[in-house]
């Protein structure tokens, strides 16, 4: 399984695709598929059938984006994630601006 560095509740930017430029926080991280779901961006609409707990019609949803597509936000700006031994334990800091990724 691949291990990816983009968590759920991470602020990143899309940097390719119809929504590039497009800001959210990650709510679903999918490791096994490498892919992200992430809050506003890549809507999709979805035909649902009316139940008790849903009146149905047509619904938008955030569809999953593959985590190539996506960069950490640091300062505003987007970076790659490495990682850093602080006081013996393991830290993602971004790479642009050195700082610690808070989690």
């Amino acid at each position: 399984m691949p291990k990816m560095k983009i968590k759920k509740g991470d602020q990143v930017i899309i940097i390719s695709g119809d929504d590039k430029g497009k800001t959210g926080e990650v709510l679903k991280a999918m490791p096994k598929e490498s892919k992200v779901v992430v809050s506003g961006v890549n809507l999709v609409k979805r035909h649902t059938k009316p139940s008790q707990q849903s009146a149905g019609g047509i619904v938008s949803k955030e569809a999953a984006i593959h985590v190539s597509n996506v960069a950490i936000v640091s300062n505003g700006k987007p970076s790659k994630v490495g990682f850093k031994n602080d006081k013996g334990t393991k830290v993602r800091v971004a790479r642009k601006t050195g700082e610690v990724i808070d989690k």
